[in-house]
């Protein structure tokens, strides 16, 4: 069977790039002898309304945390950013998988502004101009949602950084748990985070970029498991569930390749590379090209020497993921099983594999379904889910035989 590769990769994406881009208000900076680029008076207003927008986004989950009965508002902050983190994964996915990433083409504004309503002209004017390009109002507010929710995780992530360091320094640096080095940690994350976010945009959705920006967002969400898990209460664990923990770190490894194998096919347009399961074009190793598949470092839709990048190429992205998948599956079900015999892990044990079984179910989907977009995104969550899971494994391996809270 033999597959268009326009199929794969949205036309979108060859046509707008000396178009839309050029359309782009690039004269909102100015340049002095010296070489140093100033902000002008629009840029700065167009930067403080984005931050204003942002704090406001963020003040519904601190008011939440401020109002809540726990007495823990700082275990209760964690949570709250935790599962937004989860929900900008969520979110951020649906923005790719709509084909939203450019929806507005430059950063950290939209044609220079700081919502669509105020690009609303720009907007209009590139969608008459490519109709069927990546530029709508649809797609514009798609990805400004993404960055909005974006900075206001950032925003929360600052508040934990803010908390953790007073209450260190408050308690003469004797409450562990309030530690301020994975918080402090965090805060450059999300800020190495929000750089590769504005090169996805910049360098059009490049795919080794906006892998690596998936990698980091579910690095995010694994170390804020971590700090909100010092600060929970756990059920006793036995005594050999520590023997778990170096299996559950490799299933960690072994799931991380596999992330970085599914948002390389994702990124590349191949999930349709191969129609067929568990066949690929009807036979069980197609032909493939996976040395211009495999090169890192390209355009998207495009091979190293600028050249449209072949069928196979997408073929053996395709068929690698799935069946590196296999592997992942077999271990990761394996290490649940084991810990759901082990006292105090049968809960997270159980529900590693029930996440399995659902990530197996929606990828399978995707194929047969001809990718919808809402089984992909769940596709992508249910990574994240098991990012979760695994994490928390690890942490409560790690535990004394008797409960604590800390």
């Amino acid at each position: 069977m033999r597959v268009n590769p326009h199929q794969f990769q949205p036309a979108r994406t060859s046509g707008y790039k000396n178009t839309l881009v050029s359309r782009v208000d690039l004269a909102r900076t100015s340049k002095d002898h010296s070489g140093f680029y100033f902000l002008s008076i629009p840029a700065i207003t167009m930067l403080i309304q984005l931050a204003i927008t942002g704090m406001l986004v963020a003040l519904l989950p601190l008011a939440i945390v401020l109002t809540s009965n726990d007495t823990n508002k700082y275990r209760k902050l964690v949570w709250i950013t935790l599962f937004l983190t989860f929900d900008l994964i969520m979110f951020g996915s649906f923005t790719r998988l709509s084909d939203s990433g450019l929806g507005c083409p430059d950063w950290p504004g939209c044609y220079g502004q700081a919502n669509p309503v105020q690009a609303h002209a720009d907007i209009r004017a590139a969608e008459a101009l490519m109709p069927t390009g990546p530029v709508t109002v649809v797609k514009a507010w798609i990805e400004m949602i993404h960055r909005y929710l974006a900075m206001a995780v950032g925003v929360l992530i600052i508040a934990i950084v803010v908390v953790a360091w007073r209450k260190w320094v408050k308690s003469a640096r004797q409450l562990i748990s309030y530690s301020p080095v994975l918080p402090t940690g965090l805060f450059f994350l999300v800020c190495l985070q929000g750089a590769f976010g504005a090169w996805t945009v910049t360098m059009k959705l490049q795919p080794i970029i906006v892998t690596i920006h998936l990698l980091l967002g579910l690095t995010m969400l694994g170390l804020l498991v971590i700090l909100a898990a010092r600060h929970s209460i756990h059920s006793a664990v036995a005594a050999n569930a520590r023997a778990i923990f170096t299996p559950a770190l490799v299933a960690l490894g072994l799931l991380g390749i596999q992330i970085v194998l599914g948002g390389w096919v994702s990124t590349n347009y191949a999930v349709m590379a191969c129609t067929d399961f568990p066949l690929c074009h009807g036979m069980l190793i197609p032909p493939m090209d996976f040395e211009h598949g495999f090169t890192w470092w390209r355009e998207l839709g495009k091979t190293a020497a600028g050249d449209l990048l072949p069928v196979e190429a997408l073929t053996a992205i395709h068929w690698v993921h799935r069946n590196f998948a296999f592997i992942v599956l077999a271990y990761i079900a394996w290490l649940a099983h084991k810990a759901y015999k082990t006292e105090g892990l049968r809960k997270i044990g159980k529900w590693i594999l029930i996440a399995l079984a659902a990530q197996f179910a929606s990828g399978v989907a995707t194929i047969f379904l001809s990718w919808p977009i809402l089984i992909a995104v769940l596709h992508n969550g249910g990574a994240a889910l098991l990012v979760l899971l695994l994490v928390l494994l690890i942490y409560k391996s790690r535990l004394s035989p008797v409960g604590v809270q800390h």
